[in-house]
């Protein structure tokens, strides 16, 4: 279909920024700025029950708040059009059906209003699959990172892609980048670990896999927001600038460089006083300017005002639009409030530059080109198409994931189970409970709570029901015997009479995901120390002194501290939130049918108290400040570990050159062999210590990992490329540099096991670097042949 004449912007023969210059230039100012707004009709909706004000069931946080003040119709929001609608699907339970109905009626009503017939783009939730009723559920970024397998984590966002731009959607809110400072913070289930690398490579990964669909994947939360005091969600963030560099902004970077991401969000937090989306710094000198990203950046929900309610940096909502806009911030979400008619006034009034909102408009008009919706052949009912959210591919990719995350800590005495196990006793909170396999954006446990009479909307087995279909054989005892919060212990004495009862006790221990106060994790649901939340711990107790051998498998969305009772367990196994088919992949674990493979994308604290406890830390701050603290930094399992039911030897570390300019590179060699009975994985890593340098640097960094599948006797050679770039880090000026001195490589199969060392000599002029700088170490596997050739 060919452009109107009286619509030049829908000529695709044009490039997309001209198209964009075209349609800017035909828009009013009010026009422009309605282009910066949102309307989330969702959030007009009330809950079906009617619960006290303390009960309120928020999915965002003071979405009552905002909800109280009288919601603007959707014909009135797009009076002269709309940049965003707002979780069209992800509100409230809706059918496929409904779904696609919903999406088209929406949009008419916005093209209703725009005089120049500008589309609205549609952004959901997909931290662990599309967040709508009867959609796959996911593993959680924390089991993403936990398989140390981008590769399969492409290939799910994929998927989630596919669902997304089926139904209409255009951007996805995800994925999360923030690096795991503190595991108190609720939100550690949606980040992807505590290592930047790993963040990195498992984040682009996903931004590559949803955009190959056609979805614009949004980077979030910029920046800071997962180092706030005392793991406090929104609280102030106090790193300093060599911090933020070294450690919380790399991952952003990476995913722009490597992945191409669209999309960043503004992070809520302050940054030692000034908060994020006021920072020119964050959203234009650094995000734009210096690492030249040309997509738009949305805020986080309400942010926008917040800067006047929550910060108190500006005088009012209108204030607050100025002062974002002028930062950088392209799009509010989730409803316009700062970016309204307050901006028209205030550039009428010459208070604001109208260039500032030609900047922002402009963006997004970009990617409203990119994504076809100024296409002269589009229409509303051609944005959708059936699809099944829940289909079988979805699953089976659902299983991979969650098998590939489970992560056995150790096998003990029990694992995997034998067949002399003829009566087990289940017990524990997250036996029954197929919601404690699912993270906080997941439907069911993000929006189905102002639902309670709904079901699911999708089959979740709970790990009792994927027991008995694992052993049908055995006998299972289940008695619960606490909740997963709260003190009540009158089901201790079930449990343990099921304990004593049977040859084998496994407990399911961990959290129940949930929003602002309503779990144990998930946003808004910060800890007070890393101990298992309720009365669970005092339950586990309880069951060792049975005598009964008890396997515990934690299902949290954070790592708990066991030092208490790991050394009195038969067995130990960790799974971070593993979906819909997480049942059925722990049970695969037990039994021996799953070969585990997972790794410790944080670490397992021995301490309820120990914080911070990641392993990114410089000698004044690890195991050798012994005598200096009387606080233990150890680990209880230390981040990369993971064990496995066969074994594996990891050889002498082979360096193609021991001296290298600071602008060359080398290759670091490491062969690991399958020296158990059993086919398995092995995820082997390379680490980075700088012996000497300009500042503190952590003792030891994750720079490069494969993960590797092998059969017993079979060997690989991994060849690690190492540029001299990566030993870049922030000097004392504040500039990226490289420069010369001793580098220590160290490979094994955790931060701790590292038996294949190699020291590297960087000579030459010091090097400052940027954004063009080498940010990813390629791996090439070559397999070994009997006699230990290629």
């Amino acid at each position: 279909m060919a452009a109107r004449d009286d619509r030049p912007w829908q000529n695709t023969a044009l490039t997309a920024e001209e198209r964009a210059g075209l349609l800017l230039e035909a828009m009013t100012l009010p026009e422009k700025v309605a282009q910066l707004g949102s309307r989330w009709v969702g959030n007009d909706m009330a809950s079906p029950q009617e619960l006290p004000a303390e009960e309120t069931l928020n999915v965002a946080p003071m979405q009552d708040v905002f909800a109280e003040g009288g919601a603007t119709s959707l014909e009135d929001a797009s009076r002269n059009g709309l940049g965003h609608l707002t979780r069209v699907w992800g509100s409230v339970p809706l059918t496929v059906e409904e779904g696609v109905a919903e999406v088209v009626r929406q949009h008419k009503v916005v093209l209703a209003g725009s005089r120049l017939g500008v589309p609205a783009l549609v952004h959901e939730e997909c931290l662990t699959g599309f967040t709508t009723y009867g959609a796959t559920v996911y593993p959680t970024a924390l089991a993403w990172g936990a398989t140390f397998d981008p590769e399969l984590i492409e290939r799910m966002s994929g998927a989630i892609g596919r669902d997304l731009s089926a139904a209409g959607v255009h951007q996805g809110l995800s994925p999360v980048l923030d690096v795991v400072r503190d595991y108190r913070w609720g939100r550690v289930e949606e980040t992807i670990g505590e290592d930047p690398y790993l963040v990195a490579m498992v984040g682009s990964a996903y931004v590559r896999g949803l955009q190959s669909s056609g979805v614009v994947a949004t980077l979030k939360h910029f920046a800071g927001y997962s180092a706030s005091r005392a793991g406090r969600n929104h609280g102030p963030v106090s790193v300093g600038r060599r911090e933020l560099l070294d450690v919380v902004l790399p991952t952003f970077e990476t995913a722009i460089a490597t992945g191409g991401a669209g999309s960043v969000m503004t992070s809520y937090s302050d940054l030692d006083g000034l908060p994020a989306g006021a920072d020119p710094w964050l959203f234009t000198e650094l995000l734009r300017d210096e690492w030249g990203f040309d997509g738009t950046v949305v805020s986080d929900y309400w942010a926008v005002p917040f800067l006047a309610t929550m910060h108190r940096v500006a005088v009012d909502t209108d204030a607050a639009g100025a002062l974002a806009l002028t930062a950088g911030t392209d799009v509010e979400l989730p409803d316009t409030i700062g970016f309204g008619a307050g901006l028209v006034k205030l550039v009428e009034s010459g208070e604001l530059p109208e260039d500032l909102v030609d900047r922002a408009a402009r963006r997004l008009l970009v990617q409203k080109v990119k994504l076809g919706l100024l296409d002269p052949d589009w229409t509303p009912e051609g944005s959708v198409r059936p699809v099944d959210l829940d289909s079988p591919e979805n699953r089976e990719l659902a299983r991979e994931v969650a098998e590939r995350s489970v992560v056995l800590l150790d096998a003990g005495t029990a694992l995997p189970l034998r067949d002399d196990h003829r009566k087990i006793a289940v017990v524990g909170p997250s036996a029954a409970e197929p919601k404690s396999f699912m993270g906080c954006y997941a439907f069911p446990n993000h929006v189905l709570p102002r639902y309670p009479d709904r079901a699911l909307g999708i089959d979740v087995p709970s790990a009792l029901d994927a027991l008995r279909n694992e052993l049908p054989g055995v006998e299972l005892l289940h008695a619960p015997g606490c909740a997963v919060l709260g003190n009540d212990r009158s089901g201790f004495a079930a449990a343990v009479e099921a304990a004593r009862d049977a040859d084998l006790c496994i407990a399911y221990v961990g959290d129940l995901s949930g929003l602002f106060g309503h779990g144990s994790s998930g946003e808004g649901c910060d800890a007070e120390d890393l101990r298992l939340p309720g009365v669970q711990e005092e339950l586990v107790k309880e069951l060792l002194d049975t005598g009964t051998p008890v396997v515990l498998v934690v299902v949290s969305g954070r790592p708990y501290a066991l030092g208490e009772i790991a050394d009195r367990v038969a067995g130990l196994v960790q799974a971070f939130m593993p979906g819909q088919e997480g049942g059925a992949a722990i049970a695969g674990v037990l039994s021996g049918r799953v070969m585990p493979g997972g790794k410790l994308p944080v670490q397992i604290p021995r301490h309820v108290g120990g914080q911070p406890g990641t392993y990114l830390q410089p000698a004044l701050g690890s195991v050798e400040s012994a005598g200096i603290s009387g606080l233990e930094t150890v680990p209880l399992f230390p981040f990369g570990f993971g064990a496995s039911y066969t074994s594996f030897a990891v050889g002498a570390l082979r360096l193609s050159e021991t001296e290298i300019p600071t602008d060359g590179e080398l290759t670091a060699t490491v062969r690991v062999r399958n020296t158990g009975a059993r086919a398995g994985d092995e995820v082997v890593q390379l680490y980075l210590h700088d012996l000497v340098a300009q500042v503190a640097r952590p003792l030891k960094l994750l720079i490069g990992f494969a993960r590797v599948s092998l059969e017993p006797g079979a060997a690989v050679d991994v060849t690690f490329r190492v540029d001299a770039d990566r030993t870049a880090y922030t000097g004392p000026d504040l500039r990226r540099i490289v420069e010369a001195g001793d580098i220590e490589l160290l490979a094994g199969t955790s931060s701790i096991d590292l038996p294949a060392r190699g020291t590297v000599r960087v000579t030459g002029a010091t090097r400052v670097v940027g954004h063009d700088r080498t940010m990813v170490t390629p791996v090439g596997l070559t397999p070994v042949n009997a006699a230990g050739g290629e």
